[in-house]
């Protein structure tokens, strides 16, 4: 049942004008739900920026004296890890009754997996740091792939369909206060670098507990159409063969991770022209929470009405910001503070619009029995897309960053056309 506070919470916060398609128990449980989901979400989202592998983790190892071929192993962990084994966990996700315990688990082990960091980071240097983290790096990103594969389909069974991107976009807004408040810790000065990191990921496994126990509670009804796993994960594959519309979708959502792998080489453009490394880092830290805490909660909303407009007009946006980035390199400007930090908002801007829009659509997209599977073939592939992007690396090492930027903005502006032959999901 929901509690008063989460009864005036929902009808506050979400758009209650709609009926959201739910079984009745769910839907006289969704305030409840609605909340939890928010409050969970806030948390883990907090946690991940706290603990960014491109530039907590980064900066960790690099102060424990890690070689550098170690320190290029984060990311790529990080990111194979989330996404690539869902494809094999989907069928088992969907074979239980009740889904929670998956993100449950998840959620516990990516915080005792944190907390594993922290002491490494406390009693070892140099290759055996490394080593260790980012063996627990992969231990977080597998338990985290769990999180991810189960939370789609936990979503689409217990809030309704107009009020999932305010969900995760009310999450994302919440978590970027933290995450700015570390920014500005980061940039002040105010206590010693490593102390501040050490903090920031104690605090994050701390985070990922309480979600988990705050994830425990949530009201989530047996579901009626499980089913044995089939013993052919690969089954799922035959989604791309049988709805179009998802393989658009896929390919929408590929080009639009040039949002995503931008920031660093928007950095390095900086760095040629002149900009300070540090103050160009924290700058991306605070213009990428301040982004999110402006915009999430607005997306999530705009994507409870349409995530197909999301994706493209975050699209739009986000080939708009990296165009002017390299108009602004031409011109010589680009080295300069205030066309770094404006950049990276915009910029930011169009990427939570589509973590936003992608993650909505999906949901609403999928059938109900077999959101787990649309789920895992998409992450499987878009993990695929991003374990080749070192080709990116490999252009800007030999042309600069200025041509990776620039193909960039290309896959942005060639999302939005693609994404207007997406079909309208949320109507």
């Amino acid at each position: 049942m929901s509690s008063e506070f989460e009864e005036s919470v929902f009808e506050a916060v979400f758009d209650t004008q709609e009926e959201g398609e739910l079984p009745d128990a769910a839907a006289n449980a969704e305030p409840a739900s609605a909340v939890r989901h928010s409050g969970s979400l806030s948390t883990t989202k907090l946690a991940d920026g706290l603990i960014d592998p491109k530039l907590v983790l980064s900066w960790l190892l690099t102060s424990l004296g890690a070689p550098a071929w170690l320190v290029g192993l984060l990311v790529p962990i990080r990111e194979a890890g989330a996404l690539l084994p869902q494809l094999f966990t989907a069928d088992w996700v969907h074979s239980l009754a009740v889904r929670k315990w998956v993100w449950v688990g998840g959620a516990a082990v990516q915080g005792l997996s944190a907390a594993g960091i922290v002491a490494v980071g406390l009693t070892l240097d140099g290759v055996a740091a490394g080593a260790i983290i980012c063996a627990l790096l992969a231990v977080l990103a597998v338990a985290r792939s769990l999180c991810s594969v189960s939370y789609k389909d936990i979503l689409g069974k217990t809030v309704g369909k107009t009020r999932r991107g305010t969900v995760t976009g009310l999450a994302s807004s919440v978590a970027s206060v933290g995450v700015i408040i570390f920014a500005g810790l980061l940039i002040s000065g105010w206590a010693p670098r490593f102390a501040l990191v050490v903090g920031a990921i104690s605090l994050a496994a701390a985070l990922w507990l309480v979600a988990a126990a705050v994830f425990a509670t949530l009201p989530e009804a047996r579901s009626e159409d499980t089913q044995a796993p089939s013993g052919n994960p690969l089954r799922h594959l035959a989604l791309l063969r049988e709805d179009p519309q998802l393989v658009r979708f896929i390919a929408v959502r590929g080009l639009l991770t040039a949002t995503a792998l931008a920031p660093p080489f928007l950095v390095l453009m900086a760095s040629d022209g002149g900009g300070g490394a540090f103050e160009q880092l924290g700058a991306l830290v605070l213009a990428s929470s301040l982004a999110s805490f402006l915009s999430s909660y607005i997306w999530g909303r705009f994507s409870d009405r349409s995530s197909r407009q999301v994706l493209m007009t975050a699209g739009g946006v986000g080939a708009l910001a990296l165009g002017a980035a390299v108009a602004l390199s031409a011109a010589g400007l680009f080295g300069q503070l205030w066309a770094v930090a404006g950049t990276l908002f915009v910029l930011m801007i169009a990427y939570h619009g589509v973590r936003s829009g992608r993650s909505t659509y999906l949901v609403d997209m999928a059938p109900e029995g077999n959101r787990a599977g649309y789920t895992a073939v998409s992450n499987t592939v878009i993990g695929t897309i991003l374990l080749a992007s070192g080709v990116f690396g490999a252009l800007a090492n030999v042309l600069g960053p200025v041509w990776a930027v620039g193909l960039f903005a290309v896959m942005s502006l060639v999302a939005t056309v693609v994404a207007m032959g997406l079909e309208e999901v949320e109507q």
